[in-house]
């Protein structure tokens, strides 16, 4: 069993798509904005979309070793339709969801500091803040499935 998983292509390529795709956030990121934030690695949200990335290379994979009109290729591409939907659409909105959120709480904060004195709380009082990077823009979800099926039809030449 574990042998097999070692030799399950679409699976690999969809990993390898993840890690290739999260690593590479960071100099897309700082040839944008000449910011080096190297925790863009971990995170969601970005350029290029991981999840946009692994769901496409998944379908590759599959359609390379199945057949590309193979059934279970139809329930790979279906899947990857729906996870570059739902990156583009409710995740999105919640990542502006939680930016509006994120101004109304600073804005609070700074009318209740100017109330009273705030800055002489204790660290662990302070909450933390909406994580705000969670979908993508629609550009984001076409280089990270533009990613995922490169990369697979790369690894397959390389591998077989």
């Amino acid at each position: 069993m574990l042998f097999d998983l070692l030799h399950n292509f679409p699976l690999w390529a969809s990993i390898a798509s993840i890690f290739f795709a999260q690593a590479v956030k960071v100099p897309i990121q700082f040839i944008a904005s000449r910011h080096f934030n190297p925790t863009l690695a971990f995170s969601t949200g970005g350029m290029p979309s991981s999840h946009s990335a692994a769901v496409t290379a998944l379908a590759t994979g599959v359609g390379i070793e199945q057949g590309f009109d193979s059934s279970i290729f139809a329930v790979a591409c279906v899947f990857t339709i729906i996870v570059m939907f739902d990156s583009t659409g409710v995740r999105r909105q919640t990542g502006e969801q939680a930016i509006m959120l994120n101004i109304l709480v600073k804005d609070f904060n700074r009318i209740v500091h100017e109330a009273r004195d705030w800055g002489n709380k204790e660290e662990y009082q302070k909450k933390e803040e909406l994580k705000e990077l969670l979908g993508h823009q629609p550009i984001e979800v076409f280089f990270g499935g533009l990613t995922g099926i490169l990369l697979t039809f790369l690894l397959h030449t390389l591998i077989y």
